[in-house]
């Protein structure tokens, strides 16, 4: 039986995440996340920092010169300088990873974690029953529904005619802060249309393939779209096409 709260969970989902949990606890958290969409969705997002530090954070060994002249100065016997430099040189790494870490973190230039995490959204919004907040193919009932919601107005068009057509809306979270996600579907396909501010400056489409989905992400207007589906990627670009110019 599972008796974990969700404030209890998320105290334990990084040891979860590191494998340090017993197997009785580990069963625990693993038997909330099951239920929960909101613990998954932070074990996630945990999952994807730790992956994506691994992936592109830099990693800086301490320089011989520093330890040397560290333990030197404190122990003056080679022996002894020896000895410290096998405690101390992992740690001077230890100390600049975290830092590189802090700095990746810090910085928003990498939008990988966000392609990542607009993914995992995607899939959880078709596992689950939580596609639309609002169900509608009007533009003009879905876009009135997030006034008061967001602190931005995202754009919102019906495209049926072109065979796109709105499926209704709804509030997600991605980069922490607040998102518009839009629903489209192609034939039997979901397309799953995220809009969130941002400062940066204006960037052109691209796509890549992440999990076997097609993502189009593209910034116009301090706007960030980020287009996930698993319809063929020539169709995904063409729909991101009439969004920019429905935009």
């Amino acid at each position: 039986m599972n008796e974990l709260d969700c404030k209890s969970c998320q105290t334990l989902v990084h040891g979860y995440l590191d494998r340090e949990l017993d197997p009785a606890t580990a069963a625990k958290v693993a038997g909330h996340l099951a239920a929960c969409a909101e613990c998954t969705r932070l074990h996630d997002q945990a999952k994807l920092l730790i992956v994506s530090v691994k992936r592109q954070a830099p990693y800086y060994p301490a320089p011989a010169s520093l330890v040397d002249g560290v333990l030197a100065a404190a122990a003056p016997r080679t022996s002894v300088v020896e000895r410290w430099r096998k405690w101390f040189a992992p740690a001077f790494s230890a100390a600049a990873l975290a830092l590189a870490v802090v700095l990746f973190v810090a910085m928003p230039g990498s939008e990988q974690p966000l392609m990542d995490e607009a993914v995992s959204s995607h899939v959880r919004s078709l596992m689950g029953e939580h596609l639309n907040d609002v169900v509608s193919s009007d533009r003009h009932t879905v876009k009135p529904w997030f006034t008061g919601k967001l602190d931005f107005s995202p754009p919102v068009f019906d495209y049926s005619a072109q065979g796109f057509p709105l499926l209704g809306g709804r509030l997600d979270y991605l980069q922490h802060q607040n998102a518009a996600a839009l629903t489209y579907g192609r034939a039997k396909h979901i397309i799953n249309v995220f809009i969130l501010p941002t400062t940066e400056a204006d960037k052109p489409p691209k796509t890549q393939s992440i999990r076997g989905f097609n993502v189009v992400s593209w910034q116009e207007n301090h706007m960030r779209y980020v287009l996930v589906s698993d319809v063929e990627k020539g169709e995904l670009e063409a729909f991101s096409q009439l969004l920019k110019h429905g935009a």
